[in-house]
């Protein structure tokens, strides 16, 4: 008679365990290489704040692990507290999907700096994206260094020369970003890279954009926000 009480206890805490997780639970984790002491907070943005999610003390050992119901793809961000009183270079962002179990292993004095992040596709996409991008910024940052340089100063035509190239850079990052809105439409991470790094684009082009997107993206999060932010 006790051992079937004790197997029906075994049972439903296994049952129980199971119930947690569903198919939306997003799991996340992974290790800080070096970190001794700090706290680690998983967070999202909600109605225009940061809000924690859930959070861990660690000591001694940098691995962690973190579980979220999810309902739509959303973007995340991993805040590591080193102590040190410096909010500066300690957060992750990183694209979620219900279901998703992602690696996010980067070190505590480059935390932010080149995290190695796997197992999502709206990940993959926002990555991709983000490296075109700096491509971008790179050479703008080259185009000002000139203008600033004390022998362009003097030279008019030059400063009008340089203008039109950080013009025309400026123009092909619209490019780039409206292009991979269109061939992307698959992804929840297009409809959120349209907001927040091409909305200064033309609206008839992020039109066609938003029509070129999946009926699933077009109805996740980013998707009704990127709608709203069009009839605007």
């Amino acid at each position: 008679m006790m051992k079937r009480i004790i197997s029906v206890l075994v049972l439903g805490l296994i049952i129980f365990s199971c119930v947690d997780n569903t198919e939306n639970t997003m799991t996340v984790s992974g290790n800080i290489k070096g970190l001794k002491k700090g706290s680690l907070f998983l967070q999202h943005f909600k109605d225009s704040s940061l809000v924690v999610l859930d959070s861990l003390k660690i000591e001694g050992d940098g691995s962690f692990e973190f579980t979220h119901e999810l309902e739509d793809p959303e973007v995340f961000y991993l805040y590591l507290d080193k102590k040190d009183n410096n909010e500066v270079n300690d957060r992750i962002t990183f694209f979620g999907e219900p279901g998703d179990t992602i690696s996010i292993n980067t070190a505590w004095n480059t935390f932010d700096m080149s995290p190695e992040i796997s197992g999502s596709k709206s990940q993959e996409k926002l990555e991709e994206f983000k490296s075109m991008m700096s491509n971008f910024n790179i050479r703008e940052l080259e185009l000002l260094n000139h203008v600033i340089s004390s022998e362009v100063q003097q030279d008019s035509l030059v400063i009008d020369s340089i203008q039109k190239l950080i013009n025309h850079n400026l123009l092909n990052r619209y490019r780039y970003a409206l292009n991979f809105g269109l061939n992307n439409g698959d992804s929840y991470a297009t409809p959120y890279l349209m907001i927040t790094e091409a909305k200064e684009a033309n609206p008839k082009y992020l039109d066609s954009v938003y029509k070129a997107l999946s009926p699933e993206v077009a109805s996740s999060k980013y998707g009704e926000a990127f709608k709203a932010f069009l009839e605007k």
